[in-house]
C-alpha cells in the first residue's frame, strides 16, 4: 500500500494535473481503503482530461455497486464496454451486475458476448449454464456443459475451476458422495469462490451432515473453526470472516457464540456502507439463524434478502442443503415462490 501511494505521489509530482494519476489514486482508495466517496471525487477530476477512458467508467460502476446505486452501476459498466468493446473483463463485469440484480436474460446475453470475444474460453459457457440454475433451479444445462468441456478435453478435470464447479453442482444436487470425493482434491484453505467462501473442512462438515454422520461433521467443523479463528484474528474488522466463523459455530451447536458473531459481522459490514459484502453478511446471518433454530429471525432476514440485489437466488434457496432446516415451513416456501420464474 505504501509503495503504491509512493508511485502515485511521484506521478503527481511529474504532472500535477494528470488524469491518469487521479484515476490511479481513485483505484488505490477503492481497492486499498474502501473509501468510495474520495475515490469518486478523484474520478470526477480524472474525467476532465480522460472523458472517454473505459477504466474510469468501470471503476465508477464498481463504486456504484458498493453503494447500492444499481442503475448507475449498470449504466457505467455498459459505457465502459462500449468504449472498449473487445474487453472480455468489462462484459463479465456487466454480467455480474445483471446476476446480482437477478436480470438473468441480460446476464445470459452479456456472457454470450464474452464467448463471441473469446470462443476458446471454457469457463464462460459454464457460467452461462449457471443462469438456468439461478433462475429455475435447473441444474441440467450446468451439468451438460461441464460434461461437454470434459468430453472435449479430459485433462480439464484437473483444473481447479472445473473441480469447484463440479463440487458446487454435487452440493446443489444433494449428491454427498460425489461432493466428498471432489472436495478432498481441493486446496485446504478458503479458496472457493464468493458464494462458496469456506474452507475444505467446512464443506466436509456439511457433506457429513448431509449423510447423517454427526461425529464426522463435528470433527470437520472443529478443524474449520481453528483455521477460521486465525483469519478473524488477522482481520478483526472483516465482517465476512467473522460471519463465516459464526456459521461454523452454528454447525458446532455453539448457538450464543454464533449469533453474537453474526450480529457483530453485520455491524462491521453494514449494507448501507457496502452493498456487495453487506448482503453476503446478512445472508450468512440468516444461515446462522436457520442452523441455530432461530427460524423467525432467519425467515425475516430472507424475506428482505429476496428483494435485495445480491441476495440468494431461487435456485440457491430451492436446492442448497444450507437451507434444509427451513424446508417445510410455509413462510420459507412462500419466500422461495416469490423468486420463482414468472413465465
Amino acid at each position: 500500500m505504501a509503495l503504491a501511494k509512493s508511485a502515485i505521489d511521484a506521478a503527481f509530482r511529474l504532472k500535477p494535473d494528470a488524469g491518469e494519476a487521479h484515476l490511479a489514486l481513485a483505484s488505490h482508495l477503492y481497492y486499498g481503503y474502501f473509501d468510495y466517496d474520495r475515490a469518486r471525487a478523484d474520478l470526477a477530476v480524472a474525467q476532465r482530461t480522460l472523458p472517454n477512458n473505459p477504466q474510469l467508467f468501470e471503476l465508477e460502476g464498481f463504486i456504484d455497486r458498493r453503494q447500492g446505486r444499481w442503475s448507475e452501476a449498470v449504466r457505467n459498466a455498459k459505457r465502459a464496454g462500449e468504449l472498449d468493446p473487445r474487453n472480455v473483463y468489462m462484459q463479465l463485469t456487466l454480467a455480474i451486475d445483471y446476476w446480482l440484480l437477478r436480470e438473468y436474460d441480460l446476464q445470459y446475453d452479456a456472457l454470450t458476448r464474452v464467448l463471441a470475444l473469446d470462443p476458446g474460453d471454457f469457463i464462460a459457457p459454464i457460467a452461462r449454464a449457471h443462469v438456468e440454475f439461478y433462475r429455475r433451479a435447473d441444474t441440467r444445462p450446468w451439468r451438460a456443459q461441464i460434461e461437454k468441456v470434459l468430453a472435449e478435453d479430459p485433462a480439464r478435470a484437473e483444473d481447479d475451476r472445473i473441480k469447484q464447479d463440479r463440487f458446487r453442482l454435487a452440493i446443489y444436487e444433494h449428491d454427498p458422495v460425489t461432493a466428498d470425493r471432489i472436495v478432498a482434491t481441493l486446496p485446504e484453505e478458503n479458496s472457493l469462490d464468493d458464494d462458496f467462501e469456506f474452507s475444505r473442512d467446512f464443506w466436509q462438515g456439511v457433506i457429513a451432515g448431509m449423510q447423517g454422520e454427526a461425529t464426522v461433521a463435528n470433527a470437520a467443523f472443529t478443524a474449520a473453526r481453528t483455521n477460521q479463528e486465525k483469519v478473524v484474528s488477522a482481520q478483526p474488522d472483516n465482517g465476512r470472516a467473522l460471519a463465516a466463523l459464526g456459521i461454523i459455530d452454528a454447525g458446532l451447536g455453539r448457538k450464543e457464540e454464533a449469533l453474537r458473531e453474526g450480529r457483530r459481522a453485520i455491524e462491521l459490514t453494514p449494507i448501507a456502507k457496502n452493498s456487495l459484502h453487506g448482503v453476503v453478511v446478512l445472508t450468512d446471518f440468516a444461515m446462522i439463524c436457520a442452523w441455530t433454530g432461530e427460524q423467525d429471525t432467519a425467515l425475516e432476514q430472507l424475506e428482505s434478502l429476496a428483494k435485495t440485489p445480491g441476495g440468494p437466488s431461487y435456485g440457491e434457496l430451492r436446492l442448497s442443503p444450507i437451507w434444509d432446516p427451513l424446508r417445510g415451513d410455509p413462510r420459507f416456501e412462500k419466500i422461495v415462490a416469490s423468486l420463482a420464474p414468472k413465465e
